[in-house]
């Protein structure tokens, strides 16, 4: 997959994301992570095709380790601004105007990343080859967080 391809692939599930996060949506525990996963599959696949067309620096692996790890904290951080109700006997999520500009904020801080990892790597692009991965792992850890902050409540309620 190349650069171009991860890129338009990202901005379309960010959009698709971004739009799901502010709907009202039954929080449901039964319900398989399959965005994730299959976000997580494309993203390793375009880091593996990445990978094969050259060796980065280690300063530019330990950056996007960095990228990873403030896609798992924003994960966590967009988890308390979205609203969680009971309504009908369902409890309900959606997210709010902030959960969309922390979205928005992380996306900014991998795409600045982008530039710092690149400038310190022969090999370009690995910002790009790892969008779909940072979607999956802070959609991911967001997901994750929700489901606990849901099975609190349920446990209080």
């Amino acid at each position: 997959m190349n650069s171009a391809t991860s890129i338009v692939i990202g901005l379309a599930v960010l959009a698709w994301v971004l739009w799901r996060q502010v709907q009202q949506r039954l929080v449901r525990e039964d319900r398989k992570p399959t965005v994730v996963l299959i976000l997580a599959v494309l993203g390793v696949v375009a880091l593996a095709a990445f990978f094969k067309s050259g060796s980065p620096s280690a300063t530019a692996i330990a950056l996007l380790a960095g990228s990873l790890l403030v896609a798992v904290l924003f994960g966590v951080v967009r988890v308390y601004t979205v609203r969680l109700w009971r309504a009908d006997s369902q409890l309900w999520r959606q997210g709010t105007w902030l959960t969309v500009v922390l979205w928005i904020a992380a996306i900014a801080i991998h795409l600045g990343l982008d530039f710092v990892i690149d400038a310190n790597s022969p090999v370009k692009g690995l910002g790009n080859a790892s969008i779909l991965l940072y979607l999956a792992v802070t959609l991911g850890a967001q997901r994750l967080v929700v489901q606990q902050r849901a099975n609190r409540q349920e446990q209080t309620a």
